[in-house]
């Protein structure tokens, strides 16, 4: 089973025009709501593939019972803990004459001290039966920044790997307690490494403690700087569509590939295949599967050079978890 902790989840409403025109009145025309976040969304990949999955985290509120609902109705288990604030809504415009999508992101609620505690009861009792865990987004407020690098030192006293998917703060506290992999994007990358090189920055994040970096470049693909060495992985072209969900479909096949064991080529293909399929679908959390089949075939994946493979790193117990 894979556990996904999304500790600011939202209800993602979807908007489709076929053109939006700024400061003037629009109309939509589709709309759709469904839980969201981005540790739900890799769950919603997980499941879609037909693995087990566990969604974890914090909800609460009107707005709270409707995301639990979907959930239920898309066949996701739930353990989210229930918590006095509002969760939040996020609103991803999706402009079809442009293939562009603009997103609006309310904060989240104010998580209590009592709440957090909680919620680290109910995760340590569904950590012993994860084979791995997904943090992934943003902090609402009230944790502290260190919020991941406590998840992942509870898990580690399990044995059981981490991927890591966050910013800021929270990103460079997580990294020094060893995750198995980090995911950024490239500007996440630069913020937490201070180098705009994507190769550079990965090093960086390895030498704090990352066993793993992966940075996504969004429609050029993915590179991975791993203790076995690094890849450079492409599509073989860039496709148009909603890009919202396209980093969680690849933190899902990295999940999946540390479960089983598979070598990072092999995992990386899986990552870039489900992340273009997720951009050709029209929801966060959904994949094209003709598209996916199709780009499993033909993404390409060649080694670098540029990022060392045996960087130093001074993390607690940094081989705890295991790595393809």
């Amino acid at each position: 089973m894979i556990l996904t902790v999304t500790l600011n989840a939202a209800l993602d409403i979807t908007y489709h025009l076929r053109r939006l025109r700024l400061l003037e009145s629009n109309r939509v025309d589709a709309v759709a709501a469904r839980a969201g976040g981005k540790g739900i969304n890799v769950s919603r990949v997980l499941h879609n593939l037909g693995h087990e999955t566990v969604v974890t985290g914090l909800a609460g509120g009107r707005t709270g019972h409707a995301l639990r609902h979907e959930l239920a109705a898309a066949g996701l288990r739930d353990e989210l803990v229930t918590i006095e604030g509002e969760t939040r809504r996020t609103v991803a415009v999706v402009d079809e004459s442009r293939s562009d999508t603009t997103i609006l992101l309310e904060r989240g609620p104010v998580v209590t001290a009592a709440a957090w505690a909680q919620f680290l009861h109910r995760y340590d009792r569904l950590l012993p039966r994860a084979a791995a865990v997904v943090l992934a987004g943003s902090l609402p407020d009230g944790l502290s920044n260190d919020a991941y690098a406590v998840l992942i030192r509870r898990a580690r006293t399990h044995r059981v790997p981490v991927v890591l998917d966050a910013d800021g703060d929270a990103l460079r506290a997580g990294v020094g307690e060893a995750p198995a992999v980090v995911k950024p994007n490239a500007a996440e990358l630069e913020a937490a490494s201070g180098s705009s090189d994507p190769h550079s920055g990965a090093a960086a994040l390895r030498a704090a403690g990352a066993q793993a970096v992966v940075t996504s470049l969004g429609p050029d693909g993915l590179i991975a700087c791993s203790p076995q060495g690094s890849w450079r992985a492409r599509p073989p072209q860039a496709l148009s569509g909603n890009p919202t969900g396209a980093g969680d479909a690849a933190v899902a096949a990295l999940a999946l590939g540390l479960v089983a064991g598979v070598s990072w080529p092999a995992m990386l293909v899986e990552a870039v295949a489900l992340s273009a399929a997720a951009v050709a679908a029209p929801l966060a959390g959904d994949f094209d599967p003709t598209v996916y089949r199709r780009l499993q075939e033909t993404v390409t994946v060649e080694p670098v050079a540029t990022c060392p493979a045996d960087v130093a790193s001074d993390a607690p117990n940094a081989a705890a978890a295991t790595q393809p």
